[in-house]
């Protein structure tokens, strides 16, 4: 999530200077409990307070070890100014958990992940009063009395503020003949419902990664999270309750993590659910809809009817085709790491990805590569069955088919199945002669490594 405008590490040492400037120094007094365990406070000093503050803090630490340190000093560490505070941490961080991995801090959060969640019973304050000093929109997220239900040391931030990627929120639309500024082979978002047809091109997508907008009646959120190759789409409305979204400037296993205004509760993006805050537990479940990765000419040509984001966003961008994230798009390596990979694919191998009926279902990933080789793919999630069909630009359109075993597509409209009956394909359902129907799914490609994280148990088809 890290932001293509300005490099992370830079954001990190204006945030460091923000804690150094904003951060309280909490008094620090010899004859504190020694066998009590250290505060976030004390902690904090280690950021903020003189060095003749630090030594009484640094040798309750050690003197006090537990597991729960260690998440902490690498916040600590990631935000310290002076050498010796950053020694400090790695030290300690060696002595009590004997593990030896210097500086490397993929190392130690694939160590820490590893073992089992005994987080500081003050972990969740330490991350509000470290994390409001960067935005005093974040001390919302974390509290001692909010809910989570995921390992809040695997939550990292982005290195952008609350909306510092801004989303697009109703971004103006112009028709198919006013986009000139789009070539055949770019790569867009397409979506149809209800006869409004839409085209979200991801060179402009991946500068804001999300865009709000009303599309055939329906409130929606598009979140494209650049890091893990994924663009799904949700209704924003769950039992007449509409969320307005935004990007948190916060990241779980890679993924962009949502928030509401309502509540500041955090959501997962490729789970469509609240993960931390007041809305977890509530059975909230944000309803996914089709959306399709093709290019610019192909979409035009299915649907020369189509609307298309202008380029007219409010913001002053570089749009071009490519032009963000070239360099982690051009790689197999992370920009932040995840707790395990899966090394059948590469990590940026893209895969369709669909996941049906909640937390029971079988999540399920086809390689991007297969379905290329194969326009007429079936399968099944559970007792469900499907259909992948893929066209010639490589984009995936997935429908049940209730038992319906499909043999001949021309990769445009014209669907054949088994008995010879002639289907025709729609963006929302395949039509048969006779009436019957077989109703689009909704799926979305992604990167292996991304979908994996989220998903360690997904069934993969290579």
């Amino acid at each position: 999530m890290s932001s293509p405008i300005r490099p992370r590490f830079t954001l990190l040492l204006v945030a460091a200077s923000a804690v150094s400037s904003l951060f309280p120094c909490p008094a620090l007094t010899a004859g504190a409990a020694e066998l009590e365990l250290a505060t976030p406070d004390e902690f904090f000093s280690l950021l903020v307070n003189e060095p003749g503050h630090w030594a009484p803090v640094m040798r309750k630490i050690r003197k006090t070890w537990q597991p729960g340190y260690a998440p902490m000093l690498i916040d600590v560490f990631h935000f310290a100014r002076e050498p010796e505070v950053a020694g400090f941490t790695i030290s300690a961080l060696e002595e009590g958990t004997r593990r030896s991995f210097g500086n490397d801090m993929d190392a130690w959060y694939e160590w820490l992940w590893a073992q089992p969640y005994r987080p500081h019973p003050d972990y969740a304050e330490f991350m509000h009063r470290l994390y409001r000093n960067l935005d005093p929109r974040f001390a919302a997220y974390f509290a001692n009395d909010r809910a989570a239900t995921i390992r809040l040391d695997e939550v990292r931030w982005g290195g952008v503020l609350q909306d510092g990627i801004p989303p697009l929120r109703r971004p103006k639309m112009i028709s198919a003949a006013e986009a000139d500024y789009l070539g055949d082979d770019n790569v867009v978002f397409g979506i149809a419902i209800n006869d409004d047809i839409r085209a979200y091109p991801k060179r402009i997508l991946a500068w804001h990664e999300m865009f709000t907008d009303v599309v055939g009646g329906i409130p929606l959120a598009g979140v494209y999270c650049t890091l893990c190759g994924t663009a799904i789409l949700y209704e924003t409305t769950y039992e007449g309750v509409e969320h307005e979204v935004g990007t948190s400037g916060f990241l779980y296993r890679s993924n962009k993590l949502m928030y509401d205004r309502a509540t500041q509760s955090l959501w997962s993006t490729l789970w469509g659910r609240p993960v931390i805050g007041p809305l977890v537990g509530k059975g909230i479940q944000l309803r996914g809809r089709a959306i399709v990765t093709t290019t610019w000419a192909e979409w035009r040509r299915r649907h020369p009817q189509t609307l298309v984001l202008s380029k007219d966003t409010g913001h002053n961008r570089d749009y071009s085709e490519g032009a963000a994230y070239r360099e982690y798009f051009s790689t197999d390596r992370l920009m932040f790491n995840v707790p395990k990979l899966d090394r059948r694919l590469k990590n940026k191998d893209e895969v369709l990805t669909l996941v049906l009926g909640g937390d029971e279902a079988e999540p399920l990933a086809i390689a991007a590569e297969l379905l290329a080789k194969e326009p007429v793919h079936h399968d099944r999630i559970g007792d469900l069955e499907i259909v992948v069909l893929t066209d010639a630009s490589g984009a995936n359109r997935v429908y049940s088919t209730g038992g319906v075993r499909f043999s001949e597509w021309d990769q445009d409209r014209r669907v054949v199945d088994a008995a010879g009956d002639a289907w025709t394909l729609d963006e929302d359902r395949l039509l048969a002669e006779d009436g019957r129907v077989c109703h689009r799914l909704p799926a979305q490609r992604a990167f292996w490594f991304g979908w994996f994280a989220a998903y360690p148990e997904t069934r993969l088809v290579d």
